[in-house]
């Protein structure tokens, strides 16, 4: 499952319940953008316990804004992300600094970012002023957010790193599961 940007969604509720689903059953995932905003509050929300955690977007008088307008909007702004050692993002990309796009204006609340501190949703990639652009959730098979729009790439004629192993964790996972039975008297081939 891939939750794009776009938000705020249509339904809201609709996309933290798939998301929910995604997570507790292994599903790989990928978030990107609102849906790495989505994934955060759907995470507080159900795994933490934080029911009021909310995004500035489309509640502005929240009293718990997990997800707040951003210090300096990234709208059609490439801009750096430092990926934390020993992580999946960092394995993926290969190099400790990338340089990605971006069409946003919020994303996790620095002032309230320790609420996720000791969980095991990780925050992975960072700025270089030290917000938060990729997380990850531990023990998960591929449950990967970024801030940044990675498939922008894509605009170039590239196949984003990100993108590429969340294909490859789909396909795995695809093949993982077992067919149906057939149908008795149908054709083999």
């Amino acid at each position: 499952m891939w939750c794009v940007p776009g938000s705020p969604y249509e339904s809201e509720a609709g996309a933290i319940e798939a998301i929910r689903f995604a997570r507790v059953s292994g599903m790989p995932f990928l978030g990107t953008c609102g849906g790495c905003q989505h994934a955060i509050l759907e995470y507080a929300r159900n795994a933490l316990g934080l029911q009021n955690a909310d995004h500035a977007e489309s509640n502005p008088t929240s009293l718990l804004p997990l997800i707040a307008p951003l210090a300096c909007a990234l709208v059609e702004a490439s801009a750096p992300v430092l990926l934390e050692p020993g992580t999946r993002i960092r394995e993926i990309y290969g190099q400790s600094r990338i340089e990605e796009g971006y069409r946003c204006s919020f994303g996790l609340n620095p002032a309230l970012e320790h609420l996720l501190a000791g969980s095991g949703l990780k925050i992975t990639g960072r700025d270089p002023g030290g917000e938060a652009r990729a997380l990850e959730l531990d023990g998960h098979p591929f449950f990967l957010l970024t801030q940044f729009q990675p498939e922008r790439r894509a605009l170039a004629g590239s196949l984003p790193p990100v993108v590429g192993a969340f294909l490859k964790a789909a396909a795995m996972r695809a093949e993982a599961i077992p067919s149906g039975p057939r149908q008795a008297g149908g054709s083999s081939g």
